[in-house]
């Protein structure tokens, strides 16, 4: 008879039924959405390291090619994962304005945390009225938008790598050097429009505040006010120092660069993973692109790359929290960004690659600012429209033509 129930629990067991005095009766699963392609095997690592340690869980790793979609498609049908990692951008402000995110505001988390990266993760969320620019997720991995440098062709042309330009006329004279010593100052690669993006913002951290874009929501300030100081820069820079064939894509620019073919490349953080696979022994740096001629206004675009959060309404916000917790802990930051160059979130900032360690002071000072792009409705084709600037030098079509689909895209805004 004995023998007869173990078989019966046995193939019990085997369909999925519950019972029998199984263990598995007591294991919670956690649904994980994760939107970072790029880091889907990190992720998927960590949450089997995280089961290990807690037997109890069991963590189902979405890894979304098309997490925008996605992720909305989740929440209209009222399944909102438990966990979720998100990039820290508009779309991520106008879902924690509508109120699907854990609030972590308060949280004693949020006391290990940058100043700086919890103001951005605040300030995206979509709404006019300050007190509820709360903290609806986590920053767990911070980049930055600025410039990379090859540090040999630096030292040929009789420049410090380790002490960048600090001002626009210092940047502009550093072209020059380089253009008069018949070394290529820029590899270009709008080819792929959406590159261009990194140096608007790299520009517009430090010539326009981010209180500024509310001043643009409200319509008492246009596109011209606040961009066009940041496109004169853009095509002076790209119309004058760029590599003969400015056309290039993001994949060929990046791998010219890293065999040598260019002084920099004007592109944020997430390059640099590219260039050490194209030449893993490239002796590079990162630095904060200047915009103006007061040294000490100069602020660093960086996002919350990652942001970490929690479905509002969990049915497992206890178990959902300890993986968040295993995630934030200092030793799964220190190792992602080992693993993907990137900046972790704690006061005390660690780079994963030394080629960042000259930013670091802007970290510690909080001086930062989100990417601009991050205001705008992701509708607007803000790459083409950049594209037709570098190339065309028109500054005023340019701004006229991002605020006619600016305005658009509000209009079509009822909330």
């Amino acid at each position: 008879m004995a023998k007869a129930v173990t078989v019966a629990c046995a193939l019990a067991i085997g369909v999925g039924m519950a019972g029998c005095g199984s263990s598995n009766a007591s294991v919670v699963t956690l649904d994980f959405f994760q939107y970072k392609f790029e880091a889907s095997d990190w992720f998927t690592k960590a949450a089997r390291s995280f089961e290990k340690s807690h037997p109890n869980i069991r963590i189902n790793v979405n890894n979304s090619p098309n997490a925008g979609p996605d992720l909305r498609t989740r929440l209209v049908k009222n399944r909102t994962p438990d966990v979720i990692t998100i990039n820290g951008d508009i779309n991520y402000g106008m879902l924690a304005e509508a109120g699907v995110f854990h609030d972590f505001t308060g949280d004693p988390i949020v006391k290990r945390l940058n100043p700086g990266m919890v103001k951005i993760a605040k300030d995206l969320v979509q709404t006019s009225d300050p007190t509820h620019k709360r903290l609806y997720g986590v920053p767990f991995a911070g980049n930055a938008s600025g410039y990379i440098i090859n540090v040999d062709l630096w030292k040929q042309a009789g420049l410090d790598p380790n002490h960048p330009p600090t001002t626009w006329d210092e940047w502009i004279n550093t072209l020059k050097t380089f253009k008069q010593q018949g070394i290529t100052p820029l590899e270009a690669s709008y080819a792929d429009p959406w590159t261009l993006q990194a140096p608007l913002a790299s520009l517009n951290s430090t010539l326009v505040p981010e209180s500024e874009y509310a001043k643009l929501k409200d319509g008492s300030k246009t596109f011209s006010d606040l961009w066009k100081p940041a496109s004169e820069r853009l095509v002076e820079m790209y119309q004058n120092y760029t590599q003969p064939n400015p056309g290039a894509t993001y994949q060929q620019a990046t791998q010219d660069f890293a065999n040598g073919k260019a002084a920099i490349i004007p592109l944020g953080t997430y390059a640099i993973p590219q260039i050490r696979l194209i030449n893993k022994h490239m002796d590079i740096r990162f630095a904060q692109l200047p915009a103006t001629n007061n040294a000490k206004e100069q602020k660093l675009t960086a996002g919350d790359d990652v942001m970490l959060t929690m479905g509002a309404d969990s049915k497992h916000p206890k178990e959902a929290r300890e993986f968040v917790d295993f995630l934030m802990s200092r030793a799964s930051l220190e190792n992602y960004s080992r693993a993907q160059s990137a900046f972790t979130p704690l006061k005390d900032t660690y780079v994963g690659d030394k080629a960042l360690a000259g930013v670091i002071p802007f970290f510690k000072e909080s001086r930062l600012t989100d990417f601009c792009d991050h205001y705008v409705p992701p509708s607007i084709n803000i790459a083409g429209f950049m594209q037709t600037l570098v190339q065309s030098g028109k500054v005023a079509q340019f701004t006229t033509n991002m605020q006619t689909e600016y305005d658009k895209a509000q209009a079509r805004n009822f909330r």
